[in-house]
Parts: C-alpha cells; sequence; structure tokens
C-alpha cells in the first residue's frame, strides 16, 4: 500500500512534466507516443508495462536482418537484450533513455499494483531462461522502477552479473536496502551512467 500512496503522489508531483514529455513524443512518434510491453512480474505473472516511445517502430524481421548485418550488435543484444547505439532510437528517445525519463509512465504500474518502486528490473518472457533456477527467487518479488542493478552500473554490467544483482536484491530486500537504492538512483539518473 505504501508503494501505491507513495506513487500516486509522485505520479501528481510528475504529471506537468509527463504532459510535456507526452506532447514532444506525440510530435515525433504520432499516436504511439506511450509503449506497452508484456513482463513478468511477482510469481511471474505477466502484466503491460508503461513506457514513453524512446524509438521508432521497426518490424521483427527488420530488426532481425539489421542485426543480422552487424555481428557487433547481434552480439550484444545476445548478451544484453540492448544496443549501445540502437538505430531505431531518434535524439529524443535516446535524451528520454539517457534521463530514465522514458520510464516516468511506470507510475501508473505502481499505482496499480504491478510493480513497486524499488525491486529488481522487470523481464520478459525470453529472459527467464538467463536466470535458470533463480528465476523463482526473482520472481518471488515485486519487479521495481529502480533498483540495485540501476545504481550499480546499470548497462554497463554483463548479463550474469545483472542477474546475480537481481537475485540479490530479492534474497535481502529490506527497507534500509530500498531507502539506500533511492538515494542512489537519484545520483545515477541526473549522471545518465549506463543509460540507453
Amino acid at each position: 500500500m505504501t508503494d501505491r500512496l507513495l506513487g500516486l503522489l509522485l505520479f501528481v508531483l510528475f504529471l506537468p512534466l509527463m504532459f510535456l514529455i507526452a506532447a514532444i513524443s506525440f510530435v515525433c512518434f504520432g499516436r504511439r507516443f506511450i509503449f506497452t510491453s508484456t513482463r513478468l512480474g511477482y510469481l511471474g505473472r505477466p502484466f503491460k508495462i508503461f513506457k514513453y516511445t524512446s524509438m521508432e517502430h521497426w518490424s521483427q524481421e527488420r530488426f532481425e536482418a539489421y542485426l543480422e548485418q552487424h555481428a557487433d550488435c547481434k552480439q550484444q543484444w545476445q548478451q544484453k537484450h540492448k544496443l549501445y547505439n540502437d538505430p531505431r532510437c531518434c535524439a529524443w528517445g535516446n535524451f528520454l533513455r539517457r534521463f530514465s525519463l522514458d520510464e516516468l509512465p511506470q507510475l501508473l504500474n505502481v499505482i496499480r499494483g504491478e510493480m513497486v518502486l524499488v525491486g529488481p528490473r522487470p523481464i520478459i518472457e525470453e529472459e527467464v531462461p538467463l536466470y535458470g533456477s533463480m528465476a523463482e527467487t526473482l520472481f518471488s518479488v515485486k519487479p521495481g522502477m529502480t533498483g540495485l542493478w540501476q545504481v550499480s552500473g546499470r548497462n554497463l554490467t554483463t548479463y550474469r552479473r545483472r542477474v546475480a544483482i537481481d537475485v540479490y536484491y530479492a534474497k535481502h530486500k529490506c527497507a534500509i536496502l530500498d531507502v539506500w537504492i533511492l538515494y542512489r538512483t537519484l545520483f545515477a539518473v541526473l549522471g545518465g551512467r549506463g543509460a540507453f
């Protein structure tokens, strides 16, 4: 309940900024300025996560063709499910991602009780095998808007380390750790380190 209440308060606080981002994103991306994706939450239950669109829409076939033509990008995608210089991102999208502004709509997920402010990174179905036997531990807590991974190097870490960080948090979740993560998140967001 505390997370849902804090999520609501933060939503109201950031509403003017969210309207401004939505307006600019609408100019850049049209009606697709809000992006939804299916992620796995508590107990592995699927839910729709909300984000501001930060990249142009490519078909799966076009994206796979791009990866086949760029071996270094294909390797990055296989290792991290992320690309350092994603060709689908425009300048505005890169700005949103650098300062994690594209994730502000996730406050709606917090209000709905699907996410919390601090928790492991929400993952997609395809990532579950990468967690192996530790997936059950990951799903024992709700995913968060920020978390230990986000303040520990984010995308600059390896995927294996990200799994270890997520699992560590799930096993050691406590109020003191959450407060420390929220404090560190401010510096991580303002610095934009590891965000892409």
